[in-house]
């Protein structure tokens, strides 16, 4: 349940949580060279981080073997807290930040704790620049717009051996991108998205203008005209707890399915 929710979503989750819902991320797994990597320290880092270390069957390390963040929003990097020193105190863990997110980390505690005691180690990218994380797998992250008032935001491409991914959490409009999404779509095999909000209704206790998102529907309308293989590429992720795409049956979900998009699920895997 979110904290302070009365609405009818988190009803009742107080006193029966649902487990199984987690705050996002996306696993990236070496299987070739036995190495795993984290995009995003959410809250539920541990976790996360548990399912995707058992995939290395030839180790027993429990930290994977890269993270890299997306910006400076509470979802997305506070789980670095649990490498520090009041929890597992983790050795050189590196992690991927643009360069306003490494002066964030560095400058303010509790996260420049981290850095000094040499619990992670910031690896600095530059949009647009390909990131080489083994003969098979590159990682090449790119700019784009969102409420940066502590880092900028960043999406990534994910190229495999075969496949190649969009990861796009989080974005402003896709109408502010200087990028075209559905050119970028065209270009990979996989796109996860920016799915926030299903529509401006769901916060009305809210100024939706200070939290801008793509809403889904506006996604639809936008991407309607795609052939079915385009559309079967968008996979949305990133859902508010308000958001009735997570309700298992609802009309939003049987709407969206049936225009021929996906919605993610917990433990999904793609190959690449």
């Amino acid at each position: 349940p979110q904290i302070g929710c009365k609405k009818k979503c988190c009803k009742g989750l107080f006193e029966n949580p649902d487990h199984t819902r987690q705050v996002i991320s996306l696993g990236l797994i070496d299987a070739e060279n036995n190495k795993t990597y984290l995009f995003d320290a959410s809250p539920d880092m541990g976790k996360q981080m548990k399912r995707l270390t058992q995939y290395e069957k030839n180790s027993e390390k429990e930290i994977v073997d890269g993270i890299f963040l997306t910006h400076a929003h509470i979802g997305h990097y506070t789980g670095l807290m649990f490498l520090g020193k009041e929890a597992m105190d983790a050795k050189n863990t590196p992690v991927y930040v643009m360069p306003r997110m490494k002066e964030f980390l560095t400058n303010n505690g509790p996260w420049n704790q981290l850095v000094t005691r040499k619990n992670l180690i910031l690896n600095e990218m530059e949009s647009g620049k390909v990131i080489q994380l083994s003969n098979g797998i590159q990682v090449t992250p790119f700019l784009v717009p969102h409420r940066d008032e502590f880092s900028e935001t960043v999406g990534y491409k994910i190229i495999g051996a075969n496949k190649s991914a969009l990861f796009i959490p989080d974005i402003d409009k896709w109408e502010k991108w200087e990028k075209d999404i559905i050119e970028e779509i065209a270009k990979v095999d996989y796109a996860f998205l920016d799915a926030t909000f299903y529509s401006g209704k769901e916060l009305n206790n809210r100024d939706i203008s200070e939290i801008p998102h793509p809403f889904v529907i506006e996604s639809m309308e936008k991407f309607k005209d795609l052939s079915k293989e385009e559309k079967s590429k968008i996979i949305f992720i990133h859902f508010n707890h308000t958001n009735p795409l997570l309700q298992e049956g609802s009309q939003a979900q049987q709407k969206l399915k049936s225009a021929g998009f996906n919605i993610a699920t917990e433990l999904e895997s793609f190959q690449l």
